[in-house]
């Protein structure tokens, strides 16, 4: 199950933000930037709806494995994760967040991967 298009970022200006902005949480197979929201920048992509909620990317480096089908796998992983802790009951705080799978041994154990990305959701205090 992929995210909703309202939860994902798009756009270099974005990013942009995110990179220059944002408070750091590192892991052994990833690292998390999470900026707080910046609507003004999406008006561009014309997504009136929901702009100042949270929203998500997560990037997967070729350097973690050459295969796209794994990367994607990877992805999807990750997105069912965030899905299943994510609640639309609970207003959660309006932040962007930047998941960056930095390690080619990630894909190797998913259950360490999830471990670790569950661990630093926590960490950051994103999720209750």
């Amino acid at each position: 199950m992929a995210l909703p298009k309202a939860m994902r970022l798009k756009g270099h200006r974005t990013f942009d933000y995110i990179h220059k902005n944002s408070v750091r949480y590192y892991g052994k197979l990833m690292s998390f930037k999470i900026a707080t929201s910046n609507p003004k920048i999406l008006i561009s992509h014309k997504i009136t709806d929901s702009l100042d909620n949270f929203k998500i990317a997560i990037a997967i480096s070729k350097k973690v494995s050459k295969k796209a089908v794994v990367r994607n796998k990877m992805r999807r992983l990750l997105q069912d994760c965030l899905l299943k802790n994510f609640s639309q009951d609970e207003n959660h705080k309006p932040y962007w967040l930047l998941v960056n799978l930095h390690n080619g041994e990630a894909f190797k154990d998913e259950s360490r991967l999830l471990e670790e990305f569950k661990h630093l959701i926590f960490k950051s205090g994103l999720f209750k």
